[in-house]
């Protein structure tokens, strides 16, 4: 039998940084799976097809689910095992994407993101903050050393691609839930539109790479909306208003 990797935060275990009584609770249960021996030799079962509401499709790959099953453990081992840093999770009423609600202290070494406590969701969130701890640590190329070097855009962009994955792994692999936030992730970044998804969803954040993106797609912006509004009949992040 196959078992998913835990994802966990470490609070429990570090000097300095005590867990409230609720918190710990809560983190406890979002470890809703076995942590499986990273030594051990694992068998993934045959990816089941990912189906949304409207029709839209995704089948993914064996031999890619593997590789990420490699990258995904090893990197969910070291954020259990490393004691250079921490990483809070906190759980929210509503939906929220991980950028907006991030935090990171001035020494880059503990990370606050918030969470709907819906069964799944903490663990690609967990990744992201992972992700931009390497950053703020200049660690990135232990985990993503494709993206040193890169601009802010470059890096959240590489940096959302491997959250993406981790979910299409989640999905496909264990089943798990649709979860509206990173379905509109996954689905963006397979169908070759995370660039489009992260520009319109943050327009401000990254002002530079909006601009050469417009100047170089002219049609790009037209094409994703047509996408993302016959795949999840509404408007994409960052055009839904209120």
């Amino acid at each position: 039998m196959v078992e998913m990797p835990m994802f966990v935060s470490r609070d429990r275990h570090c000097a300095g940084h005590p867990a409230s009584a609720p918190l710990a609770a809560l983190l406890a249960v979002t470890a809703f799976l076995t942590y499986a021996c990273a030594s051990a030799a694992v068998e993934l079962p045959e990816p089941r097809r990912l189906v949304i509401l409207s029709g839209e499709r995704l089948a993914p790959d064996k031999e890619r689910m593997e590789e990420v099953d490699a990258w995904l453990r090893e990197q969910m081992d070291s954020i259990e095992l490393d004691p250079s840093f921490m990483i809070y999770t906190n759980a929210q009423e509503g939906p929220v994407y991980p950028w907006e609600r991030l935090e990171l202290n001035r020494q880059g070494d503990t990370a606050h993101i918030s969470a709907q406590a819906v069964p799944g969701v903490f663990g690609p969130f967990t990744l992201y903050a992972h992700f931009h701890l390497m950053k703020a640590q200049n660690r990135l190329d232990e985990w993503l050393p494709e993206a040193v070097g890169g601009t802010d855009f470059e890096i959240e962009k590489a940096i959302l691609s491997r959250v993406a994955d981790s979910w299409l792994y989640q999905r496909s692999i264990f089943d798990a839930s649709p979860y509206g936030i990173l379905d509109e992730l996954t689905f963006a970044n397979e169908n070759g539109f995370l660039d489009e998804f992260i520009l319109i969803a943050r327009p401000d954040a990254f002002v530079e790479a909006r601009r050469e993106w417009l100047a170089e797609n002219p049609e790009g912006r037209d094409a994703y909306l047509a996408w993302f509004r016959n795949a999840f009949e509404r408007d994409p992040p960052g055009l839904r208003g209120g």
